[in-house]
């Protein structure tokens, strides 16, 4: 390998060898960019959009054509309307290519501008330029732009996240690099201090000029505003518009004027919300994102990869959601953990007694060793079981002892199982009743199968060879249905609450805050508001620690960050640690990573593990060294992985006499000021990993000159990313610093993953208590370990986006007949595919059946008319000829009961919309007989186009509202399905394919049901007899939020970032002040009130 990295370079070499070339173009634009002066230089974005507008003008002229051909003929056939459409889709596709192909010609000169742009605001305190309406309208807004006759004053100072920044920054070549990575479509991985905020202002120009919307991804609502306003000057100034979505209220006319910016800037979950809320609302002006054309993630690995596995989730109210069974298992399931806890303590000591004893035969060894096995299966973390395994030689025996019983697949693992009441797979973060178990919960019952599942198919077998009537099979099966139901979600309850008992712990995974459960981040160790494990793990760790159990809720509407994030035409991410997940990244988002060199060479020494028995001796090492490290004058950031190791570590250092800050996820709330003291000569600052993304620690008076920022990691993390995070806070742009972990046996890490071969090793080099071991290999061999961890995790994630991707699939589907329905312009396809498919479907069902009257009844219930055909016909003809001729008389039909409720509908509104002219939407009430409903018709437009606008707003609801409903009641479907098709892992199934396979019933049978709903309310539906008197105006529907509730998945929620300056509650943009009687900044010399206090007052 060493060889051919010599011979054809290693991968961040080759990538940028590549990038030379176009960097070199840039360096050499910019010789020209740079001489210009500066109203040239800003006229170059309207150059900019000319040439692109150029480039895609014979795509867009024809789009438009064809969108106005389809308008002016209405009437159109549907398979010609539909061969227009899919050209329009052809066409845009075109569009795009014809947009990059532009966006990459002028990239050199464009990145150029804004580096040109970015040195003005560096030399000159005040930059003067020809005002433009732009100007003017940034005038009355913000205090560092004013106008003064046709000049705008532009100072380099103004406010951002609430202070007050000056601009000095210009881009360094490497930015240069890191800008074209990301304007080509992939990660740009740059060390910490390298400037990622100034690097994405170059793809963000060059790509917002084409006026599609570039979005900003942030992890937290702090940083979106913060550099929504920080690096927003320099866009505004080279005449982008720019805004923050986190701002401004969900649904709103700000929020959409957000989106239709050339940037906007955003959290990643806010993003997300407003597209499932953009497909729940029925009112087309509450949209408020444009097509998803490009975005930059920013910390693209916590989103994409840590993130994603997580759903956003809108959800409601569910039928008998408090109903739930966790107070009343929790005894039961208290006294099995107790008993388990007695028996392991029980095997463990008998294991120790064998195995300590020099005299013991080898059959008594092997009994010893199965029995630490056991103990190992039953509890893994109990702490004398990690201490006996710390022994030498212990480690060893156990990873043996479980090869041997893992072998064929584990076919003599029930060796080992039968004895315990529950077996625990750490890795896998699982817990399984054994049959001893449920008969301990099952005394308590007088019941020996209460937590027994029935074979559902061998009984039903059973039962149709039975001798009982029909209606007695019936009833039989309804109960049995009943009681598999019952004792799958008792048996679900059941290992959840285990899962709490014995894998989760408090102040490690979670805390308790206002007697509430908050869960923490392990990549991060921030608090993640508002978000709570699912399948009712949460309530099961509710009912542990004695606080209110909360409801279940039912789905509304979800999606993973993964699958929203695919949506965009283009996207980018830049991190400071991917290169770890590059595997992960490609797979799923087919993004490539690229390692961009640093400005200045890292100074940073990294030095070997330090690895001890036991955490007890690593700890007290950890002290010495901080001791050593403050008498030497070096500020210290010691690393912890739980809130717990780091109230220990207080605990010690105060017995010490040692000043220190302790930053977890109980302390967020003084994060800025602890980080932003870190850097000074002497502080020591103990913290979760939330030092470890997202902090810039800057270095105070001296501490260059004594060494710099020191790192000590306390354990090692299962991602290496993590570490990565943590070392990179030292040695930021050049900078000294040093970084060390320290590792002991007992570690989860090691104890888990750590390999035999470490195991052995340290046995050989018989490694005695307070003895420390530090040697590369020993190193590598932990980041094997780590790595191990690494594709474990993944292979869970991939596992469980699978999930997601069935129900993307579908979501697609779905959501793109809700826009058709929403916009009207393709619902008349939609409509008529609807009718043909349910008319086929209906031949065929009787046609099989031989049931000609069957056939004509259910057509008059559904359709409202007579068949077309006779019964012979319908006996000997084929199923596609008798589906195309009953779709021509249902269609001639329709149009018949449109033109039928067009006439009894327009006199009323002609006549609403002459001589009641306050109205602006009328109720037109529709019913088939069953269902009800108020359709909502615009006066005018009704006036204007007639008929066909009342039918299209009938269409528009109808199959809106029964859509909605049926998408909803489909996903408490598939919650409930993604929960029982769990079971079918003790019948040695997957449930992945069982889910698949039976989604896909679901959904089909879903589509079916939405044709005949729509198709039979459309058919049927008429106006019902009213006082034409009885008139009112209504509005469109939209959201009713009252009811729904949006669980957030932030990283970074409620933790802000700011580590640079003094922290606001509400960071916000400090604005002009103008009184409505005083002259308008914007300098047209009008009144406020009269100029742009208008718009004011407007919202």
């Amino acid at each position: 390998m060493g060889f051919l990295k010599k011979l054809f370079g290693d991968k961040a070499s080759r990538d940028n060898k590549a990038l030379q070339p176009i960097l070199q173009k840039t360096l050499k634009a910019y010789e020209d960019i740079v001489k210009l002066d500066i109203d040239s230089l800003r006229h170059k974005t309207q150059e900019f959009k000319e040439y692109i507008k150029n480039k895609t003008a014979t795509e867009v002229a024809e789009i438009a054509e064809l969108k106005a051909q389809a308008e002016a003929n209405p009437d159109m056939e549907p398979d010609e309307k539909e061969k227009l459409y899919n050209q329009i889709d052809k066409l845009e596709k075109q569009e795009l290519d014809h947009i990059e192909e532009a966006l990459n010609e002028i990239l050199p000169e464009a990145f150029s501008v804004v580096k040109a742009a970015a040195k003005y605001f560096c030399e000159h305190e005040t930059v003067v330029v020809t005002a433009t309406d732009l100007d003017r309208e940034l005038a009355a807004k913000y205090e560092h732009v004013t106008i003064e006759g046709d000049k705008a004053y532009f100072k380099n100072s103004w406010m951002a996240g609430g202070n007050m920044v000056t601009w000095d920054m210009v881009h360094y070549d490497c930015q240069i690099i890191g800008g074209i990575v990301l304007h080509q479509g992939k990660i740009a991985e740059m060390a910490t201090g390298e400037g990622k905020t100034l690097v994405a202002t170059l793809p963000v120009y060059l790509n917002a000029l084409a006026g599609k919307g570039v979005h900003v991804v942030t992890v937290n609502d702090y940083l979106a505003k913060r550099d929504s306003e920080w690096m927003g000057a320099m866009y505004e100034f080279l005449g982008l518009t720019v805004d923050c979505i986190d701002k401004h209220e969900p649904n709103s006319a700000a929020r959409r004027r957000a989106y239709n910016c050339d940037i906007t800037y955003g959290t990643n979950n806010e993003f997300g919300f407003d597209y499932l809320r953009d497909n729940m609302t029925g009112n087309p002006d509450e949209l408020v994102q444009r097509k998803h054309h490009y975005a930059i993630v920013d910390e693209v690995d916590s989103v994409l990869i840590d993130d994603a596995r997580t759903p956003l989730i809108i959800s409601g109210p569910t039928p008998r959601g408090d109903q739930q069974e966790f107070d009343e298992l929790k005894p039961d399931v208290v006294k099995l953990y107790e008993a388990q806890k007695r028996y392991v303590t029980g095997i463990l000591a008998e294991a120790k007694r064998i195995l300590t004893d020099p005299n013991a035969t080898e059959d008594e060894k092997r009994h010893g060793a199965d029995q630490l096995f056991r103990a190992y299966r039953g509890l893994p973390k109990n702490n004398a079981l990690i201490k006996f395994l710390s022994e030498e030689g212990m480690k060893s025996l156990m990873q043996k002892t479980e090869g041997f019983y893992m072998q064929n697949r584990n076919e003599n693992m029930h060796i080992i199982d039968d004895e315990l009441y529950f077996v625990i797979d750490e890795k896998l973060n699982t817990v399984v009743l054994t049959d001893k178990g449920s008969e301990q919960l099952a005394q308590a019952y007088n019941d020996p199968s209460f937590f027994i599942i029935p074979d559902v198919g061998a009984e039903v077998a059973d039962l149709e060879h039975s001798d009982l009537s029909n209606d007695e099979k019936i009833l039989r099966k309804t109960e049995l249905m009943r009681n598999f139901a019952e004792k799958s979600e008792r048996l679900h309850t059941v290992q959840q609450l285990l899962k709490a008992y014995t894998l989760f712990e408090k102040d490690v995974d979670y805390v308790i805050i206002d007697n509430k459960i908050k869960i923490v981040d392990e990549q991060t160790g921030r608090i993640m508001e508002g978000r709570r494990w699912s399948d009712g793990l949460h309530q099961a760790v509710e009912a542990k620690e004695n606080v209110k159990v909360e409801a279940a809720t039912q789905t509304y509407a979800t999606i993973t960050l993964q699958n929203y994030f695919r949506m965009y035409h283009k996207l980018a991410g830049m991190t400071g640690t991917a290169e770890t997940e590059a595997g992960e990244f490609w797979d799923i988002y087919k993004l490539d990573v690229v390692v961009i060199p640093t400005n200045r060479p890292i100074a940073r020494i990294d030095q070997e593990d330090m690895i001890y028995k036991t955490k007890r001796e690593k700890y007290n090492a950890v002290i010495d060294e901080i001791q050593a490290l403050v008498k030497a004058g070096r500020p210290v950031l010691v690393g912890t992985t739980s809130v717990e190791i780091s109230e220990l570590l207080s605990r010690m250092l105060t017995r010490k006499g040692i000043a220190h800050n302790v930053l977890n996820a109980k302390l967020h709330f003084k994060e800025a000021q602890i980080v932003k003291e870190a850097g000074q000569a002497g502080t020591v600052t103990i913290a979760t990993n939330m030092a470890g993304r997202g902090t810039d620690i800057k270095l105070g008076p001296g501490v260059k000159e004594a060494g710099g920022l020191a790192i000590i990691g306390t354990e090692r993390h299962e991602s290496r990313r993590v570490d990565r995070q943590l070392r990179g806070r030292s040695g930021r742009q050049g900078d000294p610093g040093s970084s060390q972990f320290y590792v002991s046996l007992e570690d989860n890490l090691m104890r888990m993953f750590g390999s035999e071969r470490i195991a052995g090793i340290m046995d050989r080099m018989g490694l005695e208590e307070g003895e420390v071991i530090q040697h590369p290999m020993i190193t590598k061999q932990i980041e094997k370990a780590q790595k191990k961890v690494e594709e474990n995790h993944f292979g869970v994630r991939k596992h469980l986006l699978e999930y997601d991707d069935v129900m993307n699939a579908q979501r697609e589907v779905i959501y793109k007949k809700r826009r058709h329905a929403l916009f009207g312009e393709r619902l008349s396809i939609d409509i008529n595919n609807m009718m043909f498919d349910f008319g086929e479907k209906l031949v065929e069902e009787y046609q099989d059946a031989k049931d000609y009257e069957g056939f004509k009844m259910e057509l008059l219930a559904t359709m409202g008319f007579d068949a077309p055909f006779s019964e012979e016909e319908f006996e000997r003809g084929k199923v596609k000829e008798l589906a195309d001729k009953l779709f021509a008389a249902a269609l001639e039909h329709y149009k018949e009961k449109a033109r039928i409720i067009g006439e009894k509908t327009l006199p009323v509104i002609k006549n609403v919309y002459e001589n009641q002219t306050h109205f602006e939407n009328i109720a037109i009430p529709i019913t088939d007989g069953k269902r009800g409903l108020n359709v909502i018709v615009n006066l005018k437009k009704a006036v204007e186009n007639g008929a066909r606008e009342v039918n299209l707003c009938i269409e528009k609801s109808i199959t809106l509202g029964l859509i909605d409903n049926a998408w909803k009641e489909h996903l408490r479907e598939l919650d409930d399905l993604k929960e029982s098709v769990q079971n079918a892992s003790y019948e040695q199934k997957d449930p992945l394919v069982i889910y698949k396979l039976e989604s896909f019933n679901l959904f089909k049978a879903m589509l079916e049901r939405i044709n005949e709903d729509v198709i039979s309310f459309l058919m049927r539906g008429d106006i019902p007899q009213q006082d034409p008197s009885d008139v009112r105006e209504s509005r469109a529907q939209g959201i009713d939020r009252s009811k729904i509730r949006e669980q957030r998945q932030d990283l970074l929620a409620q933790s802000h970032s700011d580590t640079q300056q003094r922290q606001v509650t509400q960071p916000i943009r400090k604005e002009v002040k103008v009184g409505r009687n005083d002259p308008c900044p914007c300098g047209s010399g009008k009144k406020y009130k009269n100029c742009h206090g208008r718009l004011e007052d407007a919202e």
